[in-house]
């Protein structure tokens, strides 16, 4: 079970400033979490520090795509691939993977590009890939391939999205409403790693990280994360590993490995980072928290009972970030361990120390 969105913003209001004083280690757990009752049998409520709404809920995507023909555009003197994606309506990142071009996107006169038909997405200031695709009901997994997107998944206002299949939404009962569409969506770690970054104004730059968990940020606030790895992963748990990476014996895979622990088991970070993404979207994962690393590499750690840091705080190796329990779709106390390189999971085992 996870703590309202609205019963956190609402303690944020009531609560006033952060405080400048550092709290003592059991506040948050005590004062601001008291310990709550399980709904029902083997699931108990992920407590976090008070927090914005994810930033595609506090910003929806409004799907007012417009459809571009395919056509062939002959380069003139003096275009750039953003003034030929403004005069076709096409998008710069889908026109230059139709003709393999990479940056800077130069171009000679004369030259002829394709310009890949479809539907359009104008991006502006707050939008998330998950908000996009939320709006068009497709898979922002698909939006990624069909506009050629890559680490570390950018997007800027001004930039147009090519939206596959036309960004026609799935079959659903007549007379369904954008709201029902979004509802109907559903969350994936790949989703969160790569498409719950707000998008930037123009030329403007991220936010930098807090280094401390005071800071609240707005959820349309884009943050700056890490160009490189600093050393390599520890364990984020010391404990038996129950399930490994990749297939299991019913068939079904594992993105990560699963570390059976008693539960109340600090969390550490497996290594310097900045926190993407912190709360229970995913009701498997149950509290889940998400750092990326810098070099493409991101880790998540799920089915926590407390949650210590906010998205947009810088974390240390070793650091403590949440505390092991039983939440989402486990039968044990235990922790979710994912290490991925861009949008793939990669075996855990092979990455960590000792």
């Amino acid at each position: 079970m996870r703590a309202p969105l609205a019963l956190l913003g609402l303690a944020m209001l009531l609560g006033g400033c952060i405080p400048q004083v550092a709290p003592p280690p059991d506040y948050y757990r005590s004062a601001n979490n008291p310990a709550p009752a399980p709904s029902r049998a083997g699931e108990e409520q992920v407590s976090a520090l008070p927090a914005s709404q994810p930033a595609w809920e506090a910003h929806p995507a409004t799907p007012t795509g417009r459809f571009v023909p395919a056509s062939t555009y002959t380069v003139r003197p003096g275009d750039t691939l953003r003034r030929i994606a403004d005069r076709t309506g096409a998008g710069i990142l889908a026109i230059a993977r139709a003709n393999g071009l990479s940056q800077p996107y130069a171009v000679t006169p004369g030259e002829q590009l394709t310009i890949p038909g479809g539907r359009y997405h104008l991006i502006v200031r707050g939008d998330t890939g998950i908000a996009i695709a939320q709006a068009y009901g497709v898979h922002w997994s698909d939006i990624i391939d069909a506009n050629g997107l890559s680490e570390p998944y950018l997007l800027r206002a001004g930039w147009r999205l090519l939206i596959p299949g036309g960004g026609t939404p799935p079959p659903l009962p007549s007379g369904s409403t954008a709201a029902q569409r979004a509802a109907a969506f559903h969350l994936d770690i790949g989703d969160l790693v790569t498409g719950s970054e707000p998008a930037l104004a123009g030329n403007a730059r991220p936010a930098a990280p807090s280094s401390t968990s005071r800071r609240v940020l707005a959820s349309t606030t884009p943050i700056e994360t890490p160009s490189k790895l600093i050393g390599g992963f520890s364990w984020p748990v010391h404990g038996r590993v129950v399930t490994g990476f990749g297939p299991g014996k019913s068939g079904v895979r594992s993105d990560g490995i699963q570390i059976a622990v008693p539960e109340g088991t600090p969390v550490l970070a497996a290594a310097d980072g900045v926190v993407a993404y912190v709360g229970s979207s995913i009701p498997s994962l149950g509290g889940l928290v998400i750092v990326k690393h810098g070099d493409g590499y991101t880790t998540v750690y799920g089915n926590a009972k407390e949650l210590l840091v906010r998205r947009g705080q810088s974390v240390k190796r070793g650091q403590e970030i949440a505390v092991s329990g039983e939440t989402g779709a486990v039968d044990q106390p235990s922790v979710h361990f994912e290490i991925r390189k861009g949008r793939d999971p990669v075996d855990p085992l092979g990455k960590l120390s000792g």
